[in-house]
């Protein structure tokens, strides 16, 4: 019995801390040993001769490839799916980050909690509180968007005076070579005050030829064009999505044919004869900045059929510039995305002739341009509209938070009633979220990597957050933010939710086939090499990745059930206090998420990547994951401050809750049911023991939104606030002071009331009631007016003549009571 017993743990053990294959003979074999000599079990000359064959196959590596990973290699070659030159560069492009350890089951804390915290430099903090304040104060989004439909001509020039157009170009160009950090924090501040301007600015220094230049372009080319965009000379768009190709980018019909031809040079008037380019057809749509843009970066598929240009016809993507004042480039018209005024229109051209100098990169990077946009794509995704979706989190948080404590209804302010404090930490704990994971990827960037796995998990659940956020901040304002006009400060937003989900790869698309598809392969310690080895015929190669993997499952396997049983109780934290059980409970999830996605990966196959809902849920995993570990970094980062523990729990549960709603429906969906109901017992032993953040919890996040303090300031810092009381979200903070301050005078007067001390009817004769007959004095009645003007000038929403043409600019000063 103690034989069995000790064997049971050996073997437990060696799994649990993945053992190496020698150290697994070694104690096997000291357990036959003693079993044998210590607790006197004969053992058998045939279990020994067993052993030893055994225990040669598995350690002598020839022996090993002959009888077992040989004939696997084989069956992995022929069941492997092709994968296509898209996927490939996809797959190949960016790097691996956190992302991996989440995939290993066993995440090393002390590593995240290095990472290097992000910091603004002195200059880079000097742009935010200069002229990124001085942009925001310009920016009059209603006027923006319901009169002018365009930035004013002022803003425009503002931006680009002071090098907003150029804040990734390096200073030798004239740029500003701001940080990725610095980038999103501009970006984010500018979205707090208007959209139309924070696209204006973000869509430059994103996915277009500025960042395609510094990576890829020639020497000329970067001479000549980043000084000009740096200056905001040039205007730069790039197009890539066409009517027939959105989130299938390398299916655009565009195309390119190699051939000879003559041209004029748009801005020398020179005119070149008989000289090598492409003759260009193409139609684009939805492309921001394309209506005004001087510069076009345009991809295309190039083909070479006279093969002028070497031995191959299909060339690939290719990448080039084009200036938009040349001969055939068609652009000018707009559409009108969400209500939103940001130039966004389509462009075309038919058999427009470019020379090759033109290819961003000249002719050696001709069919490199899905490459290039893919790993330009991960850098991009961790800012722009991550940045937007954190801005949104900052201006509902500050927004709802004080409106609701400055509204009341039934005599309470309506954040003290459940139902809207719910509401309330969402987006408290959303807004978290969002920044905390934004930062963390931030840090990765400006650590020179790329996570192109991080970067889709940014785009698809941040944007999804603004997109809630933005939906119960409506709920809770009511009839506030029904009504639009320049008083409604979150209409507009509302209203343009969807271009957020839907650009830069649709959150649909994202979710069921990017953040798996990609992490599976390129965040998995094994899967890529073992695909690599069978592309490359690699019998060794494989020999090594497949034992790696063999014993990678079994572990995952022990630790899943052991951590499983003892509800991660003794597993390491790298904090004890507030987020100790926290990390416990993501190495225990950590560690079922690498089983399940190897159970997935065992029994479906190459048919996993049609199984998009499982392969959606098998992102959610990662997703949220990643997402609370953010959070935990976020908290150790601003000092684990004592009042934020409520938030950060609210935002490390409810995604520690998310991914088991995601294991849970994975398993009641996996076809293999056999494998389903093991994995269950293994994951769940106890059931599903993981619970949202309590009301509790979510009702401190409400309380600490609506009462000036640490926690707000720390939600809503790096967002404008305007400090005009004439602002409609400038009055909020100096509304919810007043009505703090005068709380205890209302409340007296209130009592006044309910004793039938007043003999007139309204609130404002009574107050003066209240003044001449002593019960009140001067500066109590000053305040108490004062706070109720302020509180009026919150609440009140716009009202139009009849044909919605101008609204009511004395709209304050209309009073009735």
């Amino acid at each position: 019995m103690i034989a069995a017993v000790l064997l049971v743990v050996l073997l437990g053990a060696l799994a649990y801390f993945a053992a190496p294959v020698l150290v697994w003979t070694v104690g096997v074999a000291a357990w036959l040993a003693a079993l044998q000599f210590v607790f006197h079990c004969p053992v058998p000359v045939a279990a020994w001769a067993v052993f030893a064959v055994v225990a040669a196959a598995l350690n002598i590596v020839p022996l090993r490839r002959a009888v077992f990973t040989g004939p696997v290699f084989g069956v992995f070659k022929k069941i492997t799916p092709a994968m296509s030159q898209t996927e490939q560069e996809a797959i190949n492009a960016g790097t691996v980050w956190w992302d991996r350890d989440l995939f290993s089951g066993k995440p090393d804390y002390n590593r995240l909690l290095s990472f290097p915290d992000p910091k603004l430099t002195p200059e880079e903090q000097a742009f935010i509180d200069g002229p990124t304040e001085q942009l925001c104060g310009m920016i009059d989004d209603w006027k923006i968007t319901h009169e002018l439909k365009d930035l004013p001509p002022e803003v425009w020039q503002f931006i680009k005076d002071h090098g907003f157009l150029g804040m990734i170009v390096k200073k030798k160009y004239g740029g500003l070579e701001f940080s990725n950090y610095a980038h999103a924090k501009v970006v984010t501040k500018i979205a707090t005050r208007g959209g139309t301007a924070a696209v204006t600015v973000m869509v430059p220094n994103s996915l277009g030829p500025g960042e395609l230049l510094q990576h890829y372009g020639t020497e000329a080319q970067k001479d000549y064009y980043l000084p000009r965009l740096a200056k905001g000379v040039e205007v730069p768009c790039f197009a890539l999505t066409s009517p027939y190709a959105g989130s299938d980018a390398g299916a655009i019909p565009d195309y390119g044919v190699v051939c000879r031809g003559s041209y004029t040079h748009p801005r020398t008037g020179e005119r070149f004869e008989n000289v090598l380019g492409v003759r260009v057809s193409w139609e684009k749509r939805w492309i921001t900045l394309a209506p005004v843009a001087t510069i076009l970066g345009l991809a295309f598929k190039m083909y070479d059929p006279e093969r002028l240009l070497g031995d191959k016809e299909d060339i690939g993507i290719t990448c080039a510039l084009v200036p938009t004042e040349h001969e055939g480039v068609e652009i000018g018209r707009r559409h009108f995305p969400g209500g939103s005024a940001f130039m966004n229109g389509p462009t075309w051209g038919k058999d427009v002739f470019i020379p090759l100098d033109w290819i961003i990169g000249g002719r050696e990077y001709a069919g490199q341009g899905w490459r290039m946009l893919v790993e330009c794509l991960s850098v991009g995704r961790c800012i722009s509209l991550p940045a937007m979706s954190v801005a949104c989190g900052k201006l509902t948080t500050y927004t709802t938070g004080a409106f609701a404590r400055i509204r009341d209804q039934f005599g309470l302010p309506i954040g003290k009633f459940e139902g809207v404090d719910e509401a309330m930490a969402r987006i408290g704990g959303f807004t978290y979220q969002m920044e905390a994971s934004q930062d963390l990827a931030l840090t990765a960037l400006d650590n020179g990597e790329k996570p192109s796995v991080l970067s889709a998990i940014l785009k698809y659940h941040n944007t999804e957050r603004m997109r809630k956020t933005l939906n119960d901040a409506m709920d809770v304002h009511g009839g506030k933010t029904v009504v639009l006009g320049p008083r409604n400060y979150l209409a507009r937003g509302y209203q343009a939710v969807p271009i957020g989900i839907t650009v830069e790869g649709a959150n649909i698309l994202t979710r069921s086939m990017i953040i798996y598809g990609q992490g599976a392969i390129r965040c998995h310690p094994f899967v890529l090499r073992e695909m690599k080895s069978a592309m490359a015929n690699d019998g060794a190669e494989f020999d090594k990745a497949i034992t790696g993997h063999i014993n990678f499952v079994i572990s995952n396997f022990v630790r899943s059930l052991w951590l499983g049983l003892t509800c991660a109780r003794f597993a390491k934290s790298p904090k004890g206090g507030a987020t100790a059980a926290y990390y416990k409970r993501v190495t225990r999830l950590s560690s079922a998420f690498a089983l399940l996605s190897d159970m997935a990966m065992f029994s479906l196959g190459g048919s996993l990547k049609f199984r998009e809902k499982l392969s959606a849920r098998l992102g959610d995993m990662l997703s949220g994951l990643y997402i609370a570990t953010a959070s935990l970094k976020r908290f150790e980062r601003e000092g684990a401050p004592k009042e934020d523990i409520a938030v950060m729990s609210w935002a490390v549960e409810n995604a520690l809750y998310d991914v088991q709603v995601a294991m849970d429906g994975f398993l009641a969906n996996l076809p293999s049911r056999g494998l389903a109901w093991v994995l269950r017992r293994v994951i769940f032993p106890w059931g599903l023991t993981l619970k949202p953040a309590s009301d509790r919890i979510g009702t401190k996040v409400a309380r600490a939104m609506m009462e000036p303090g640490a926690t707000r300031d720390r939600l809503t810092h790096g967002m404008y606030v305007p400090k005009s009381e004439t602002d409609p979200v400038g009055v909020l903070e100096h509304a919810l002071h007043a009505i703090l301050a005068t709380e205890p005078v209302e409340q007296k007067l209130r009592k006044l009331a309910r004793d039938g001390k007043f003999k007139t009817i309204t609130a404002r004769e009574r107050l003066a009631e209240a003044l001449q007959t002593g019960l009140i004095n001067q500066e109590e009645f000053d305040a108490v007016t004062r706070a109720r003007k302020l509180k009026r000038d919150v609440i009140m929403v716009d009202d139009f003549d009849k044909k919605l043409d101008q609204h009511d600019e004395q709209l304050l000063q209309r009073l009735i009571f």
